[in-house]
């Protein structure tokens, strides 16, 4: 699913008019999503307050006014503005909601009103529909919006924001808004645009169809969401299947007292459809790796100066590698002894694929130029940290530009890049980019990213032709556990190990639910998840 500026926006809803879909249908539609995710979310809710602008998005919360009333919910209209500004399909959909209803479900709201007084009006509601501002919205608001704004901000009505939340640009890429609504939920059409993916402007965002074409959808941001490649994981596994036919895979890591980092991204491996996998790590944690699950091989490794994998590894490459499919490193390996001189060695003399994470990453801190993807797969999976090291930067420098940084490392590199963190990003060579929205606190605990490792592996041996989607779906199924662990255990009681636990509910979810609205953030309300 692509993510669209504002601008992109617009020009697919003027391609669908082109196609013969009218912004009146355009309309109609948008208020059947809202009221039908309403009515299936909010189902107590008898009365409902629908604040609408004057513009466009005034008109989606009109329609969707009049389907609600029209399911027998109470509901009451608010313009903001005199209903004579009201133009265009806007004002159609107004007088609609008239005809279908009376006028008296109908008041506006003056630039002067005051703030305690709407609050109280809002606070009479059991829900309400925020429609005042939509995807072509450049803040600051003003007027008579801003009381709006600070009249949600008071009562502890549920708000259900129609596309955007009063006051949020949708082509912004913070966190956070200064000066813009929190809401409850945000159904947003057709596809989500930047902030939907990139702030936290709701618990819940999901996203409808409303009768735009395909086609009509373009984007030049190369953007996309990262949970439309889950789709590769839903086919069945074909009857006569083997183990051979789903990778053979190779960790490598560990070293002396650090046995469980590669043990956990062996176990994600097995526990993610890789149908065979090997963990290489210095004979002396053999046992410990070897007894984290009976179906995982070990192979040990020679081992060098304070229990780090030695540089005499590589004299039995060939062997280490006969019939692996794919490489793991990085998981416990160490930048000890020759660890980090023997990571360099073992990229640079194979072009199998290769996932990169952890202390391999941190072996090429300064020597970037060494990691070339160019006739091979390379999947790197640095953190923040590991990413300021890689390039000679700060942090604070690599999140002040993630998508940009991604973005230039993967096209000059070749490779496909994961870069942990808020709104975790995969870029590709091709310069595009998957924004993954799954994910809790609960992965901000150590072994996390050894899990993640395991799971990346496990999805490239399975689907080695599809690189893209398998990285894109790795990432989104990893969060998407998380978010199934918290449901009998609390965020900081979770560990990494328990998270693969919870990789076959993961697997077996559906991104669109029955009304065909999909998810991008709340799976715990969708899941019924309480805090």
């Amino acid at each position: 699913m692509k993510v669209l500026t504002a601008a992109e926006m617009g020009a697919a809803d003027r391609a669908s008019v082109a196609a013969g879909v009218s912004i009146a249908e355009l309309m109609e539609g948008a208020g059947d999503v809202v009221a039908r995710f309403c009515l299936r979310q909010y189902p107590e809710a008898a009365r409902v307050m629908v604040v609408c602008g004057k513009g466009n998005n005034g008109g989606d919360g009109f329609a969707a006014a009049r389907l609600l009333a029209g399911e027998g919910v109470g509901v009451r209209v608010l313009l903001v503005g005199r209903q004579e500004d009201v133009q265009g399909e806007a004002l159609a959909s107004l007088n609609a909601l008239k005809d279908a209803t009376n006028h008296d479900i109908v008041g506006e709201l003056e630039a002067d009103a005051e703030v305690e007084e709407l609050a109280e009006l809002l606070g009479e509601a059991d829900l309400i529909l925020d429609a005042v501002v939509g995807t072509g919205f450049k803040p600051p608001l003003r007027g008579a919006a801003t009381v709006v704004r600070e009249a949600l901000g008071r009562v502890k009505v549920p708000v259900v924001a129609i596309d955007l939340p009063s006051g949020w640009d949708s082509d912004s890429l913070e966190q956070d808004a200064v000066g813009a609504f929190h809401a409850d939920a945000v159904v947003t059409f057709t596809a989500p645009k930047l902030a939907h993916v990139f702030g936290h402007l709701a618990e819940i965002v999901v996203v409808g169809e409303i009768g735009s074409p395909g086609d009509a959808v373009l984007s030049e941001t190369g953007l996309r969401w990262c949970g439309t490649s889950k789709t590769l994981t839903e086919a069945r596994r074909p009857i006569n299947s083997n183990k051979g036919k789903f990778g053979h895979v190779l960790v490598i890591g560990g070293s002396f007292g650090v046995a469980g980092a590669p043990g956990m991204a062996s176990l994600a491996a097995l526990r993610a459809g890789a149908g065979l996998v090997t963990a290489a790590v210095p004979r002396e944690i053999v046992a410990q790796v070897g007894a984290i699950a009976p179906e995982l091989m070990v192979r040990p490794l020679v081992q060098g100066a304070e229990g780090a994998a030695s540089l005499s590894n590589l004299d039995q490459l060939d062997e280490l590698l006969k019939g692996i499919k794919l490489i793991a490193i990085g998981p416990g390996l160490s930048t000890k002894g020759e660890a980090s001189e023997f990571a360099r060695e073992l990229v640079a003399k194979t072009t199998l694929p290769i996932v990169i994470d952890a202390d391999a990453l941190n072996a090429f801190a300064g020597n970037a130029e060494l990691l070339d993807g160019r006739g091979r797969t390379m999947v790197l999976t640095p953190h923040p940290g590991e990413m300021a090291r890689l390039v000679g930067m700060t942090v604070a420098e690599v999140e002040k530009d993630r998508v940009g940084l991604a973005r230039r490392f993967a096209t000059e590199h070749q490779v496909t890049l994961v870069l942990k963190g808020w709104r975790t990003l995969v870029a590709h060579p091709d310069g595009t980019i998957g924004v993954n929205t799954t994910g809790n606190p609960a992965l901000a605990k150590g072994g996390s990213g050894d899990i993640l490792t395991g799971i990346v592996a496990a999805m490239l041996a399975q689907w080695p032709q599809n690189v893209a989607e398998a990285v894109e779906a790795a990432v989104y199924l990893h969060g998407l556990a998380a978010v199934f662990a918290v449901r009998t255990m609390d965020e900081k009681c979770v560990l990494a190990t328990d998270v693969v636990g919870c990789l076959s509910e993961a697997f077996g979810y559906r991104v669109a639910d029955e009304d065909g609205l999909t998810w991008i953030c709340g799976l715990r309300q969708r899941l019924g998840i309480r805090d």
